[in-house]
């Protein structure tokens, strides 16, 4: 009689007990018949050396006895504070590798690498002033015709010699590589492969991907390229120095002094 009144209840209501419990057992389908069990603690750090280094540490503080549970809590905890580190350092460096050039929010106030060339152009000209000023030094050394034997001269002399002889071998070498680049005639460019066809003996042969066939029909496939970062010991050591723990530790001035 109950289950009469539940059913009255339920369709007064206008719900249908069986659909409902054939749409929960439809939902819940994989969880049905299923068993669960616990899965094996595996301690992250190897228990033997791990054991054996905590029982020195605690001797020392007068502690001769040290459970397996301590060491596996230890294993663990050690997992734990690893990935906390690699977490914030992988965010610094990613920090570090953000590019804001063409953040609409922020706009270029210096240019170092153009300064830095425009440095590289003054010193260019710098120097060829200079190499201009010596070689007309020499040239006039190398022209004048004194009788006196002046050492300083003479020398002046056997070095513009040296000097005009390096030019004309310049001259020479350019020739020589105009001459050859004339003679062999314009580069052509090399046509790009086409893709699904592999040339072999110059025959074109047909290379079928996946469930395609034909003669260059099968298009070449793309891998997606895993971006990586890389974390260096610059951000190791700002990580170091925002914890407050190891701030003024022996650890950050080890890794400030390489």
């Amino acid at each position: 009689r109950d289950d009469d009144d539940i059913n009255d209840v339920a369709s007064m209501a206008g719900v249908n007990l069986h659909e409902e419990s054939a749409r929960i057992l439809a939902t819940n389908s994989d969880l049905v018949g299923t068993q669960t069990q616990p899965c094996k603690d595996e301690p992250f750090l190897a228990a033997v050396p791990l054991h054996k280094r905590i029982l020195e540490t605690a001797k020392k503080l007068g502690i001769t006895d040290v459970p397996a549970e301590v060491v596996t809590f230890i294993s663990h905890a050690t997992q734990n504070r690893l990935r906390t580190v690699i977490e914030k350092v992988t965010v610094i460096t990613q920090h570090r590798m953000e590019s804001y050039k063409d953040d609409e929010w922020y706009e270029q106030a210096t240019d170092v690498r153009a300064q830095l060339k425009f440095f590289e152009q003054l010193e260019r000209l710098e120097k060829q002033r200079k190499d201009e000023q010596e070689r007309e030094i020499l040239l006039k050394a190398a022209k004048s015709r004194s009788r006196q034997e002046d050492p300083e001269q003479a020398r002046l002399k056997q070095k513009a010699k040296e000097m005009q002889q390096q030019e004309l071998a310049q001259m020479r070498q350019r020739d020589a590589n105009l001459t050859a680049l004339a003679a062999i005639g314009p580069r052509k460019k090399r046509k790009l492969d086409v893709p699904g066809l592999l040339s072999i003996g110059g025959e074109g042969l047909g290379v079928c991907g996946g469930s395609q066939a034909g003669l260059g029909t099968a298009s070449p496939r793309q891998y997606p390229r895993q971006k990586i970062t890389r974390v260096n010991l610059r951000d190791f050591i700002f990580y170091m120095e925002q914890e407050r723990e190891m701030s003024h530790s022996l650890l950050l001035y080890r890794a400030l002094l390489k």
